[in-house]
């Protein structure tokens, strides 16, 4: 039975997290607040919990979810190849409004869509959903509403558009909160050996290069790009596909949730 749970009292929130967690395990879906919009997530390692979740979003594979985590140590579990600068980030801007694409470890059994080989990994600047994940370990999370239709900022607005397909509902209030820009993360491309902007958001590129000063922003591309060896072809334009990011290396990172205020249809993340 749905279940909405009022987590501004510390009794229904606990009371909340507690069947959350048991619905989680349940390969069942849940929707909890970010520090962006409201998200919808399920168990990351159990391809039917994200198959459930796509559905209920009315969202195909080729638009597979970012996956949000507890703590910076769980990134060298779920990824593999993390640069030195990659790992600077996340120290400097984790929790908080960064997204990384990065190689998934090749070990994990897991199937979060049409990836080719990577994951988006982020840690949200909320303490709901930093509880949650504590309890459940890393969840795949995408926006909580149904594809095409207004991003969810309350639990009671999720409920609307998902209705039964969610198990339990975890209300925080308006998210983002009141008095704070509703900014989408910003999602840097680290599968390659130069770190990219493909999407701007909460993290300016000024503060990016305070920390990696390499960091290429949105459609830059490397001087030794714009200028190929006549023996060698040009590399094409990394345009943004809806439901794909592309990756430095070519390949098709998995994007986050959809239609946070001012991001791009198809390339968004809670």
């Amino acid at each position: 039975m749905t279940t909405t749970y009022d987590c501004t009292t510390d009794d229904e929130r606990a009371r909340g997290l507690e069947h959350a967690q048991r619905a989680i395990s349940e390969k069942k879906c849940v929707v909890l607040p970010t520090d962006t919009v409201y998200g919808i997530g399920t168990d990351a390692f159990s391809p039917q919990a994200v198959t459930m979740l796509l559905v209920s979003k009315g969202r195909s594979r080729t638009m597979p979810p970012p996956v949000l985590i507890p703590r910076i140590n769980a990134l060298d579990g779920l990824a593999t190849e993390v640069s030195a600068e990659a790992r600077k980030l996340a120290e400097a801007f984790w929790p908080g409004g960064l997204t990384l694409i990065l190689h998934a470890q090749p070990s994990l059994d897991w199937d979060l869509g049409e990836t080719k080989g990577t994951v988006a990994l982020r840690m949200p600047a909320d303490e709901v959903a930093l509880e949650l994940l504590t309890l459940t370990g890393p969840l795949a999370v995408s926006s909580a509403n149904r594809t095409g239709q207004a991003p969810a900022q309350t639990a009671a607005a999720a409920r609307e558009q998902l209705a039964d397909s969610v198990e339990v509902y975890l209300e925080g209030g308006p998210r983002p909160l009141e008095g704070e820009a509703g900014v989408p993360s910003t999602i840097v491309d680290a599968t390659g050996p130069i770190l990219r902007v493909v999407r701007n958001g909460a993290v300016s590129l000024d503060r990016l290069r305070e920390h990696v000063p390499g960091v290429l922003g949105l459609g830059e591309i490397p001087m030794a790009e714009e200028e190929p060896a006549p023996e060698q072809d040009a590399i094409g334009d990394e345009g943004n596909d809806a439901g794909s990011l592309p990756t430095a290396s070519g390949s098709s990172a998995v994007t986050g949730t959809e239609a946070e205020p001012g991001t791009p249809a198809g390339n968004t993340q809670p």
